[in-house]
């Protein structure tokens, strides 16, 4: 497999992709002014202890209070299970003592209002929700994590050779400090102890000089910021497999060469700078591809579709064969488009950054045999998504759960804004719906309202149907409350917006 690491600074905002074999598999996006927050550490202040919610509020100094979990207060363990599976990004699991349940302390007994503590962020402000913190501290660096809180040597699930997995524990078990952490990523994989030493020492200088700040600061303090979009991106993900990294503008090419250079000197790989006339993206054809990100159909080769819809509870992703009509019968109809759509609802879901839980919706497939098939090629294609995920085995009704780890904003809460017509329902009342709601208010209000004459203000869609359809309606309200009802057409309302006056310049009465 071919792979292009692509990173797009010449306009207002950053935006870095992974192409894969020609087709746009991860797209990471920063705006001016908007830098993340994920991986920064802040010295915070509990502001609200919440014992019904086992967690609590903590100023962080970013405008609104962070969420802290008991299970993510430091407090819980100085130690991980040896069977604790430790994550390539840096994050960790909840870290627990053997032998002992997950069910932290009550959150009281860990923490009190106006206590002051080291935290990290842990998950991007989503929607209404604010930031997700930790006092697990986690410093990624090129080859390493340092784990400052815990005492624990990990390797990357990634890392499947077990004599390989050996030689690494054993290096790091005798030269890290005592009672420090560590992860070691996919990407040293191979790598002599001179080099892992040396991204040890730096990461363990980065965090001494952190320490000494919380130390100097009262809450609420920033104290460390991770890199921005563009480096976190090369020291994550410009690994062996990336055949090269193109840059096209000057300034950020001098850059991450000089990052390049100074963190991963023995990286060989090419990194380019584009100079061409034409669009970064558009020359390597993956424009068209981030415009597909945000669309709720996708459509695949063999004209079978995916529908995607995202909730604030849940994205489901239903399987359709759409125009595919198969060859033979329809159990291999059904087969061919599932397993096709497995591949592409993996890719949407890492270009989309689709993250909670996720429900599959494939095509009922009658025997066995074709479930167990799909299952295991959905495995398979999990297998090149960086982001933790745990799914369940495919139901009788054909339906797959899982849950894919969320850290940021979907690709398309990040590109959208919830529609101003209908409000972000996606959907308005008929336009004989609001005549009807029109004509049962003007019987509510009627009785209690003074005059002759009544102006009806509404959309004119809905004064068409009033003056129309149900004018014997008006008709009869006129005479059931001896007042005269006038249908005052406004373009500038909405189709469900509708006032009542007694006259055009006194609103007595409204409904929407």
């Amino acid at each position: 497999m071919s792979k292009v690491l692509l990173i797009n600074a010449d306009g207002p905002e950053k935006r870095v992709a992974v192409v894969e074999d020609g087709v746009l598999a991860e797209l990471h996006v920063e705006r001016r002014g908007d830098h993340g927050i994920v991986g920064n550490i802040h010295k915070g202040r509990v502001v609200r202890v919440l014992p019904g919610m086992q967690a609590s509020f903590v100023d962080v100094g970013i405008g609104r209070a962070a969420f802290l979990f008991a299970a993510d207060v430091r407090d819980l363990s100085e130690h991980l299970a040896d069977d604790e599976s430790p994550e390539d990004d840096g994050t960790l699991k909840k870290p627990m003592l053997p032998g002992v349940t997950r069910t932290p302390p009550p959150i009281q007994r860990l923490l009190r209002d106006g206590q002051e503590l080291l935290v990290q962020v842990s998950k991007e402000p989503i929607g209404s929700k604010g930031a997700r913190i930790t006092s697990y501290i986690s410093l990624p660096g090129r080859r390493l994590v340092l784990m400052p809180t815990v005492d624990h040597v990990g390797i990357s699930r990634r890392i499947t050779d077990e004599a390989e997995r050996e030689r690494l524990r054993e290096i790091l078990e005798r030269i890290r400090p005592p009672n420090t952490g560590f992860i070691v990523r996919t990407v040293a994989e191979g790598q002599d102890e001179s080099i892992l030493s040396a991204d040890m020492d730096y990461l363990l200088k980065l965090w001494a000089d952190i320490d000494q700040r919380a130390e100097a600061q009262r809450a609420p303090a920033l104290l460390y910021r991770d890199l921005d979009l563009s480096l976190r991106m090369v020291r994550d993900l410009f690994a062996q497999d990336i055949d090269r990294l193109v840059i096209d503008d000057s300034d950020e090419f001098d850059r991450v060469k000089e990052f390049v250079e100074k963190f991963m000197p023995h990286f060989k790989n090419p990194i380019e700078l584009y100079t061409g006339n034409e669009p970064l993206f558009d020359t390597f054809g993956v424009a068209v591809d981030i415009e597909r990100a945000i669309d709720r159909r996708v459509w695949l080769k063999s004209g079978g579709y995916l529908v995607i819809d995202q909730s604030e509870a849940l994205t489901a992703i239903d399987v359709n064969t759409g125009r595919f009509v198969g060859y033979r019968n329809l159990d291999d109809t059904i087969l061919r488009t599932n397993l096709e759509a497995v591949k592409e609802v993996v890719t949407q879901m890492r270009l989309r950054n689709i993250g909670g839980l996720v429900i599959i919706d494939f095509i009922d497939m009658e025997r066995e045999a074709d479930r167990q098939k799909v299952w295991s090629a959905l495995q398979e294609a999990l297998k090149s998504d960086r982001m933790r995920t745990n799914a369940l085995e495919i139901s009788a009704l054909g339906l797959v759960e899982m849950t894919r780890k969320r850290v940021r904003e979907s690709l398309l809460r990040q590109f959208t804004e919830p529609c101003p017509f209908c409000a972000g329902k996606g959907y308005l009342k008929s336009a004989i719906t609001v005549c009807y709601d029109v004509l049962r208010e003007i019987r509510r209000q009627s009785p209690s309202l003074p005059g002759e004459t009544l102006i009806v203000a509404v959309n004119p869609e809905v004064a068409n149907l009033l003056a129309d359809e149900e004018q014997e309606h008006l008709e009869l309200l006129e005479r059931r409350f001896g007042k005269v009802i006038v249908v005052d057409p406004r373009p500038s309302f909405h189709i469900e917006q509708f006032e009542i006056h007694v006259n055009v310049d006194q609103t007595t009465g409204s409904g929407a």
